[in-house]
């Protein structure tokens, strides 16, 4: 593999090369459990497994003692994101004597909520989990969106509404100490606990708000309250800066893609706005049109022209907004561009299971006959997946030096039906500008940007359930061609 040795006498089991931290890992083996899931390509699963049961630590919640002089919270997350979709997948369960994906979702959320910190802030996790770590003295986002993120799905999958009172006391403290901007719906960095976090860091990341986005998606889907229906609309609406208009209506990362500051980590992020778009289109079924034509407009103006560099002719670049191959690669980005495209099959597959509701022998269609998406969806001009686009990509499929073959079925099961019987009241529209402030290494230009970024995508053209199918073609192939980049030399 490309970025990964741990299956080597030389390698770490579960880590990728430097300059991959270990929470990058966690993260891309959710990224493989989704891709199995959508596809039904089992190769990777044995890597996947043992990567995610080498790493538990002695209490089992993603604390390795490896890793305890730089682990933070965030980075506990997303393991735990890992171990929570292979139990909301399906994926297959760990031998006998090993602890089991639930298990391991609900140690790691209980260890890190038993660090809210009340102390300084009014609540909140700080960044670092030691307090000799640099970042101790910063409550960020992501720590607490992660820990949002895992009780909501946590609440879903075991109906214990315990899980979802944690939630709501997260999304209280982030609104309360200003990380929220309730006009906008934005999200911001963190804050410093020197001064009792009253001087916000206003940089603006997408994973921050993928992660409230699907979380609340995740509470509608098991309150059908419409109070997490509105949240869930106006994120999605406040979203809007995350994708750029002048191009079509591309993915960036706003605080950093325009100034080309993104370090290794960031370079990931886009990855887990597509993941967490996905999710919420399936539980909260009235957000999939639009979510779809994000993606899409993302996948055709951006991403089938960045993802031809390289030697394979299939490595992807940082930004999908260069003209072509921008001459960077790595792990993040070809984990950003497969997340983008295979979550455009969020449709074809089941929503997340509960734990009281897991696959049956009898199959099912995704979606209830309620909860199904319009047959129609608005897509900027530029969108059209045409016929040449479809020869092209297959002609680059066929020149690849390896491909992974798809299952021609996926196994049988039974999805989680959401009804929209109480869908939310419409929300207003976000502000169309945006006063984020940008890093320090970076200058103030990209501020213009983030505004022109919350435009609206013209919604000229309509698209038929065929020119979906055709999408999907599509998109599977791009799928085979980036997981040959990514794994080309294992």
């Amino acid at each position: 593999m490309d970025y990964y040795n741990g299956n080597q006498t030389d390698g770490t089991l579960g880590k990728f090369t430097w300059p991959y931290y270990w929470w990058e890992a966690g993260a891309a083996w959710g990224s493989l459990i989704d891709y199995w899931f959508y596809t039904g390509d089992t190769t990777f699963n044995q890597i996947v497994t043992d990567a995610l049961l080498a790493n538990v630590g002695p209490n089992n919640n993603y604390m390795p003692e490896s890793e305890a002089t730089t682990e933070g919270n965030d980075d506990q997350a997303f393991w735990g994101f890992a171990v929570m979709a292979a139990a909301e997948r399906n994926f297959t369960s760990p031998p006998d004597g090993q602890p089991q994906w639930r298990e391991l979702s609900e140690a790691v959320f209980w260890s890190m909520a038993e660090r809210w910190d009340t102390s300084i802030c009014n609540g909140g996790l700080r960044w670092q989990i030691f307090e000799s770590n640099n970042g101790y003295d910063y409550k960020n986002t992501i720590a607490n969106a992660g820990l949002f993120l895992l009780a909501a799905r946590l609440a879903r999958y075991t109906g214990n509404p315990a899980y979802a009172d944690w939630a709501e006391r997260i999304w209280n403290w982030i609104e309360g100490v200003g990380l929220l901007d309730t006009e906008n719906y934005y999200f911001y960095d963190g804050a410093s606990v020197t001064d009792n976090c009253t001087t916000i860091t206003t940089y603006q990341w997408s994973y921050n708000a993928a992660c409230f986005l699907a979380g609340s998606a995740y509470l509608y889907n098991f309150t059908q309250s419409s109070l997490w229906g509105d949240r869930t609309q106006n994120i999605l609406n406040g979203l809007q800066v995350f994708f750029d208009s002048d191009s079509g209506g591309v993915m960036f990362e706003v605080a950093c893609e325009l100034t080309q500051k993104c370090n290794t980590d960031m370079r990931s992020f886009k990855a887990y706005l597509s993941r967490f778009m996905g999710l919420t289109a399936i539980l909260a079924p009235w957000t999939y049109d639009s979510i779809y034509a994000h993606l899409v407009n993302t996948i055709v103006n951006g991403v089938t022209q960045s993802c031809t560099g390289g030697t394979d002719g299939v490595t992807c670049g940082t930004s999908w907004l260069a003209n072509g191959w921008d001459n960077t690669s790595g792990l993040g980005q070809q984990m950003s561009a497969l997340e983008t495209v295979q979550n455009l099959l969020i449709n074809q597959v089941p929503a997340p299971y509960t734990g009281t509701k897991l696959p049956s022998s009898e199959s099912s269609e995704v979606f209830s006959e309620s909860s199904k998406p319009s047959e129609t969806s608005q897509l900027s001009e530029s969108s059209e997946l045409s016929e040449s686009s479809l020869s092209s990509l297959s002609s680059q499929s066929s020149q690849s030096s390896q491909s992974s073959e798809l299952s021609e079925s996926s196994e049988s099961s039974q999805p989680f039906e959401s009804s929209e019987s109480s869908q939310p009241s419409e929300s207003s529209e976000p502000s169309q500008s945006s006063e984020s402030s940008e890093p320090s290494q970076s200058s103030q230009s990209s501020q213009s940007s983030q505004s022109s970024a919350s435009e609206n995508m013209s919604n000229d053209n309509e698209r038929s359930t065929g020119d979906r199918a055709g999408d999907e073609i599509v998109c599977l192939l791009l799928i085979m061609l980036l997981v040959v980049s990514w794994w080309i030399t294992m």
